[in-house]
């Protein structure tokens, strides 16, 4: 399994692909793309729990410049992601919303910056990736929840020559968090000990029609924890409107050393969610079992539907419900405006040997300028109240204001 992510898409496209049937001819320049995206975020975030409140302003500017492909039957690109947060305001006493650095003596960071570089290698229907990646699947994901993204050094390849079927995988050997400008080893979420490994994954998705769709993921971080999920997906036209079924299942156990302990796992989550005109109303429910809470790298997103909150309510034994309702303004003629509002309840769940029971709403109003001179700006405030009988609970009040641009 090692051996074949490592090499990556190389040796897939001399196993996966028969033969060429043309040459592409797009260009290395002709084919490049520029976008720069600009993002003002102001986090209030207030200790319902009774420690300091946490309170920062921050810019961030990312510049991503994507080539083509040479020409010929092996082509190559070069990407760059430029990255830079500037901090407009903070105090020692109320940083650490996860918006900018802190240093050790409690200070944000005026600002970071990192130049991340990907080359790039394309085969017929085979892309391989190496140098600073987004990936964004079941077992991995990038976390994009603050004002610059989480990267990932590795290889990666894709494969789509096949219709209706996606396949990818690869190796990372680190990551760079949110809030930082290194790039550090590879560890599970919440170990605190010296060791680290390399991380390896390889799965796809198929499409059996336009209403179903299947997918297979496998991770493993070395001498850690291995991870095997299944998904399924239905979309179909009920009444006057689409009802979508997301149905997922995740296999965690431990591998190796097992350097961080017990990671056996599972976790079973479903949701349904109905869209009719411009309202969709959903709901679903999760629950783990197991001897651990759910393992994931240090840093990166879930993707779990309770992970967009501020808690994964993904803890050991955990049993979770939710409840969700959207509403999207183009039915009004307002195309752009859109209203989000959702409650998790979690419970029967254990934290450091501890019953634990925690609850969250969220709430979202979102506008972004659909055409025009400033297409593509927008501002989005988020409230969220979260509760918890062990963990901190939290009331967060947050503006977004975003600009993106295409350059060229």
């Amino acid at each position: 399994m090692r051996a074949f992510i490592t090499t990556g898409g190389l040796l897939c496209a001399s196993l996966m692909v028969p033969g060429i049937s043309s040459v592409r001819a797009e260009g290395f320049l002709g084919d490049s793309t520029g976008h720069l995206a600009l993002r003002n975020y102001a986090f209030n975030h207030d200790n319902r729990s009774g420690g300091n409140d946490r309170v920062e302003w921050a810019q961030g500017l990312l510049l991503t410049m994507r080539s083509g492909f040479t020409p010929g039957a092996v082509g190559f690109g070069l990407d760059t992601l430029g990255l830079l947060g500037l901090r407009l305001d903070s105090s020692p006493a109320h940083a650490g919303t996860g918006l900018l650095p802190v240093h050790d003596d409690g200070r944000a960071a005026r600002d970071f910056s990192s130049l991340g570089v990907t080359g790039k290698l394309r085969f017929a229907d085979v892309v391989v990736k190496t140098g600073t990646l987004l990936p964004k699947n079941p077992v991995v994901s990038y976390n994009d929840g603050r004002l610059l993204p989480q990267t990932f050094q590795g290889t990666q390849f894709e494969y789509t020559g096949i219709e209706h079927l996606f396949v990818q995988g690869g190796r990372l050997d680190q990551s760079k968090l949110r809030n930082s400008s290194d790039n550090v080893d590879l560890i599970p979420s919440g170990y605190k000990g010296p060791k680290h490994g390399d991380f390896y994954f390889v799965g796809g998705t198929y499409a059996l029609n336009k209403t179903i769709s299947l997918s297979y993921y496998y991770g493993e971080l070395e001498n850690f924890y291995r991870q095997h999920f299944f998904g399924v997906v239905h979309k179909v036209a009920v009444g006057p409107g689409h009802l979508t079924t997301d149905v997922r299942y995740y296999n965690s156990f431990e591998t190796g050393a097992a350097y961080n302990g017990a990671a056996d796992a599972d976790m079973f989550s479903g949701s349904l969610s109905y869209r009719l005109g411009g309202h969709t109303f959903g709901g679903g429910y999760q629950q783990l079992s197991g001897n651990a809470a759910l393992p994931y790298l240090n840093g990166a997103a879930t993707t779990s539907f309770t992970s967009p909150g501020v808690s994964k309510f993904i803890l050991e034994d955990e049993k979770t419900w939710m409840l969700r309702y959207d509403y999207d303004f183009s039915a009004l003629a307002i195309p752009g405006l859109s209203f989000m509002i959702r409650y998790y309840k979690g419970f029967d769940a254990k934290y450091s040997g501890k019953p634990a029971d925690e609850h969250e709403l969220d709430t979202s109003l979102k506008y972004v300028i659909q055409d025009g001179t400033f297409k593509g700006l927008g501002a989005e405030f988020r409230n969220t109240a979260y509760r918890s009988n062990v963990l901190t609970s939290w009331d967060y009040n947050r503006l977004y204001l975003t600009y993106d641009i295409k350059l060229w």
